[in-house]
C-alpha cells in the first residue's frame, strides 16, 4: 500500500525538491502540497492548497518545510491526527528548550516534543526506524557532522581544543523569500561571511551532536560565508589531533566509517571535495588533507537543498516506515 505524504511549505526549495524526488518514490506519493504563497499553481503535476486546507488525517506523513517556530505546532497537528512527521526546520533540532532559546531567541512552540530524534541516518539510523517524527539537520551541520563525528567518536579529536568550521553555502541556503541581503545584484561578484565565530544558530546544533558522542570537546568556532552560487554547501574542519594520530589515522578512521555507505565517499589523498561533485546529487564528499604535525584538515561537501535538506528527509522518512534507507533516492 503507497504511502499518502502531504507537504507544508512546499514552494520553497527544499519542498520542490521533495516533490521532484518523490515523484519516482514506488511507495510515497504527494497526494497535497501546502502554500499560502502559491495557492492554486501546480509543479511537476502537484497542486498547491492553502496550508490550513491540509487535513494530516488524510495522510500517513507530513514534511514539514516551514519555518522555526511554525514547525513544531505543525508536527503536534500531524502527530494528535495519527500522521508521522519529518521536521525540516530547527524546531526539533535542539534536546532542551533552554537550547532553542539560547540560539533562537525565542520560547519553543511545542516543548513536550522535545527531545525528538536527530535524522542523520549514517549515525543514527537504528533509531530512526519506526519513530513518529524526526527532526531533519540542518545543512550545516549535516557537512560539519559528517566530516567529523567519527574523529570525535573514535576520540581522535584533541580534548579541550578549539574546533575550527570554515563554511561556505549556496544562496538556495537562505531561502527561496526574497531579501536584499540575497538579491542577485548583492550577491553577484561577491563574497561574504555572516554570523561568524559562534554567533550562527548552528553552533549549538553541532556542539550538542559533537559532544553527545565525546563530551572532552572543546568550544566550535564557526565562520558561514555566502557564496555567489545557487546551490551547494562545503566545510573546510581543522581538526587538532590526540597524540599518535595522524592524517594516515584520520583517513582510515573516515573510510573505515563510510565503507558501506552508499552516499558518502572519502576521496583519494590527492584529491580534494569540490561543490561540483555535489551539487544536484544526493551524497556528500569528504576528502583529508595534511596542515600540521597535530592538525588535519577535513574537507566535506554536499548539496545543501539535497542531502543537506531534502534526499536526507526521504532517507529518514524511509526508516520510519521500515522501507529500504535509499529508496527513490539510489
Amino acid at each position: 500500500m503507497k504511502i499518502n505524504v502531504g507537504i507544508y511549505g512546499a514552494s520553497g526549495y527544499a519542498g520542490l525538491e521533495l516533490i521532484k524526488i518523490l515523484e519516482s518514490h514506488p511507495q510515497m506519493d504527494v497526494i497535497h502540497a501546502a502554500s499560502n504563497s502559491f495557492a492554486g499553481e501546480s509543479y511537476r503535476g502537484v497542486r498547491f492548497i492553502p496550508v490550513e486546507s491540509l487535513n494530516p488525517a488524510t495522510v500517513d506523513l507530513v514534511f514539514l518545510c516551514t519555518p522555526h517556530g511554525a514547525s513544531a505546532p505543525l508536527a503536534e497537528q500531524a502527530l494528535d491526527a495519527g500522521a508521522r512527521a519529518v521536521d525540516l526546520s530547527a524546531d526539533l533540532r535542539l534536546k532542551t528548550t533552554e537550547q532553542y532559546t539560547q540560539w533562537y531567541h525565542a520560547e519553543h512552540p511545542a516543548p513536550h516534543l522535545l527531545p525528538t530524534e536527530y535524522g542523520l541516518p549514517e549515525f543514527n539510523r537504528d533509531n530512526i526506524k519506526n519513530q513518529d517524527c524526526i527532526a531533519n539537520p540542518g545543512c550545516y551541520p549535516t557537512t560539519t557532522l559528517l566530516g567529523l563525528l567519527p574523529l570525535a567518536q573514535a576520540e581522535g579529536i584533541r580534548a579541550g581544543a578549539a574546533l575550527v568550521v570554515d563554511a561556505k553555502s549556496g544562496v538556495s541556503g537562505a531561502g527561496r523569500k526574497p531579501k536584499l541581503g540575497t538579491h542577485f545584484v548583492e550577491v553577484f561578484g561577491d563574497f561574504k561571511p555572516y554570523n561568524i565565530g559562534r554567533v550562527h544558530r548552528h553552533v549549538g546544533e553541532i556542539e550538542q551532536e559533537l559532544k553527545a558522542v565525546n563530551p572532552t570537546l572543546g568550544s566550535l568556532i564557526f565562520s558561514p560565508h555566502l557564496l555567489p552560487i545557487d546551490r551547494g554547501l562545503l566545510a573546510t574542519c581543522y581538526v587538532p589531533l590526540v597524540d599518535g594520530w595522524t592524517l594516515d589515522t584520520v583517513r582510515q578512521c573516515l573510510e573505515d566509517t563510510y565503507k558501506d555507505e552508499p552516499l558518502i565517499t572519502v576521496l583519494q589523498d590527492g584529491q580534494t571535495a569540490t561543490i561540483k561533485d555535489v551539487a544536484r546529487t544526493y551524497g556528500a564528499v569528504l576528502s583529508v588533507h595534511p596542515a600540521t604535525d597535530d592538525t588535519v584538515i577535513v574537507v566535506s561537501a554536499l548539496d545543501n537543498l539535497l542531502k543537506g535538506a531534502s534526499s536526507q528527509a526521504i532517507q529518514n522518512a524511509n526508516l520510519m516506515f521500515n522501507l529500504p534507507e535509499t529508496m527513490g533516492l539510489l
